[in-house]
């Protein structure tokens, strides 16, 4: 969590509160960290940090927006923005469509 922190700090984000959400919680079996956060002006933040050594393809981008949408009925509420951390090779078009569904990367 601190990694991601302190990359979003860089880019002049600052929250009042940040909770990891357990994958478990969300009924999903994918080795990811979510987080939902608050920023100082009261929007809601979903970010999430993927850590995988093979390739994001565009099922991935899929994958992602399905948890995506489980993790708004989980939270009972919408997000204002999303933001995904990737260290992993990003196909471009995947890249692309992570970019049209929304999602700013990192």
């Amino acid at each position: 969590m601190q990694m991601v922190v302190d990359a979003l700090r860089q880019k002049g984000k600052i929250y009042k509160k940040m909770q990891e959400i357990s994958p478990k919680d969300l009924g999903i079996r994918n080795r990811i960290k979510i987080y939902k956060a608050t920023d100082i002006r009261g929007y809601f933040w979903a970010i999430f940090a993927i850590s995988q050594k093979s390739r994001i393809l565009m099922k991935d981008v899929h994958k992602m927006e399905e948890i995506y949408k489980k993790l708004t009925i989980f939270c009972e509420h919408n997000f204002k923005h999303k933001v995904i951390f990737i260290d992993a090779p990003l196909c471009s078009k995947a890249k692309l469509a992570f970019k049209e569904a929304g999602w700013k990367i990192q």
